[in-house]
């Protein structure tokens, strides 16, 4: 039989037991360990290890690991969502990564994502955006016609590339102000370019933006960071499009 190729990694890990607690990091290593496991694969085998010797195991966020609910990530050697472009950290797998390297993990650092507990942070901000922008008016009925509403190839494309939006925040932790211009900018270009979303379209841009200057979100720096850590690889361009939105005519 073929031997399964292994890598042995050194983690240095942030962990802070609350919100209101000191923390700093601590160090494990993992010795021979599968390549073909991800790095949240490799933070189970750990807390395994730690809870079976009575410690507090690594607290993380994870949910579907299959990149598309957004609910993970953290800073792997100061990069969010780590070194892979288009991948968030429950895809990003060990065979990335050469034998013997040290892995810094620590939480997204902005003010706006208070640590809650060792790389997990509290998101709820990007929750409170989303619901500043209110509802659609539109009544579309239990069950509309699929070709009532007629939306163009390319507008459809648009409206889906912005969608893809996960809320992860890694636009937020690559942002050297913090901002979460992308995030919003996305939220807004989803509705924008869709015929449900014309009739609020300007009040949300500008109660949207609000809100993010409230949560504690800094303004866009312009180092297009955003762009190049976010794992559904949203392009910067809405945020220039977020701008002009909250000035346009109703």
């Amino acid at each position: 039989a073929v031997p399964m190729p292994t890598v042995s990694l050194t983690l240095r890990i942030w962990r802070q037991a609350g919100p209101d607690q000191p923390g700093g990091f601590e160090v494990h290593a993992l010795e021979a360990v599968s390549t073909d496991l991800s790095l949240l694969e490799a933070l189970d085998l750990l807390n395994e290890r730690l809870i079976a010797a009575g410690a507090r195991p690594v607290g993380f966020e994870h949910d579907c690991r299959e990149g598309i609910c957004g609910s993970c990530g953290f800073l792997v050697n100061g990069q969010a969502q780590g070194p892979q472009r288009a991948t968030s950290v429950c895809q990003l797998y060990l065979r990335q990564f050469r034998d013997g390297a040290v892995l810094t993990l620590e939480p997204f650092r902005a003010r706006a994502f208070p640590v809650l507990q060792d790389l997990a942070v509290d998101r709820s901000a990007f929750d409170r955006i989303i619901a500043s922008g209110g509802y659609c008016s539109i009544n579309t009925g239990s069950a509309p016609e699929a070709n009532a509403l007629l939306i163009g190839r390319e507008q459809a494309a648009q409206a889906f590339d912005a969608a893809t939006c996960i809320g992860c925040g890694a636009c937020v932790a690559s942002c050297r102000n913090a901002s979460a211009s992308l995030f919003v900018a996305a939220k807004l270009a989803h509705l924008g370019q869709l015929p449900q979303g014309q009739p609020e379209r300007r009040d949300r841009a500008r109660a949207m933006q609000d809100r993010m200057v409230i949560e504690g979100f800094g303004s866009c720096s312009s180092h297009l960071e955003c762009e190049a850590a976010c794992p559904k690889q949203i392009s910067a361009d809405w945020i220039s499009w977020m701008h002009r939105e909250a000035w346009r005519r109703p």
